[in-house]
């Protein structure tokens, strides 16, 4: 027997939201990074909105000082975007920043790296 959710999706709207900001923003700094090449190699790891949806911060694998140049000279297309694919209300004022998990886990790695060479 199948379990009716009654309509409702299995997880909240701000996790489908950030999902698809995710791959919208992720689709349009790859054709933005055909023109300019200081946005060459990004990965957008997540987007969290605020509760309202006014905001959204989009972690990315890494953001160089060039990077982070590039994206607030593109934030307005990439809004524009986020605007055309998607059926929100408004649009979120998107802000930028290094994913701090993805710094963590390469401190780990070469922690691991370390300790490795010392045992060798």
């Amino acid at each position: 027997m199948a379990h009716s959710t009654g309509g409702r999706h299995p997880y909240p709207r701000s996790a489908r939201v950030n999902q698809i900001l995710r791959e919208v923003i992720s689709d349009e700094l790859l054709r933005i990074s055909d023109v300019d090449e200081r946005l060459g190699l990004l990965t957008v790891t997540g987007v969290e909105t605020t509760p309202d949806m006014r905001q959204a911060m989009v972690f990315l694998d890494s953001l160089r000082d060039d990077a982070k140049a590039a994206l607030e000279e593109h934030r307005a297309q990439l809004q524009a975007a986020v605007n055309a694919q998607t059926r929100l209300k408004r649009t979120p004022k998107l802000s930028f920043m290094a994913d701090p998990a993805v710094a963590s886990g390469t401190a780990v790695e070469e922690i691991l790296r370390r300790t490795r060479h010392d045992d060798e």
